[in-house]
């Protein structure tokens, strides 16, 4: 039941990007901050607001993002293509095109592209405050520690 939601919540985003094209064209950020080049891949902002932003992020072959949290924001991530491997807080699970998953504020996660061929996602981020500011890298910080529970690193 859970998958078919999935591809429900899928194929409204793709019918929304397709029958929006032109719009959502007119409204991409001319310079957005988020927007650019990492070492893992890229980040293109296609739609942002006050509370809200759309990217389009590509990440390489055998690249994954740093384990991070946010805790004004929650995030969920549609794949386009290739095969992404989740991690939100203890919970680990591989996605193929179509799949999507939900990350909810103040929760440890990262995505990795196990696979061969560029990894697309599909990033909507929802919140009250979007700055870059409130993203913290744990293992950079040396909050948690390589193997011990990630689920939540700050209790509130």
């Amino acid at each position: 039941m859970a998958n078919a939601g999935c591809k429900r919540y899928s194929d409204l985003v793709e019918k929304f990007m397709s029958e929006n094209k032109d719009h959502i064209q007119s409204n991409i950020p001319e310079s957005s901050d988020h927007s650019g080049e990492r070492y893992w891949g890229t980040v293109e902002v296609i739609e942002e607001g006050e509370t809200y932003r759309i990217s389009r992020v590509e990440i390489k072959p055998r690249h994954g993002i740093k384990p991070q949290i946010h805790y004004h924001r929650n995030e969920h991530w549609v794949v386009v293509s290739g095969v992404a491997k989740v991690t939100c807080g203890t919970e680990e699970k591989l996605l193929i095109k179509n799949q999507s998953t939900f990350v909810p504020a103040a929760t440890l996660h990262k995505v990795d592209n196990p696979g061969h061929i560029p990894l697309v996602i599909l990033e909507i981020q929802n919140g009250e405050y979007l700055g870059e500011d409130d993203t913290e890298r744990p293992y950079e910080l040396n909050l948690v520690k390589p193997g011990t529970d990630n689920k939540k690193v700050h209790q509130k």
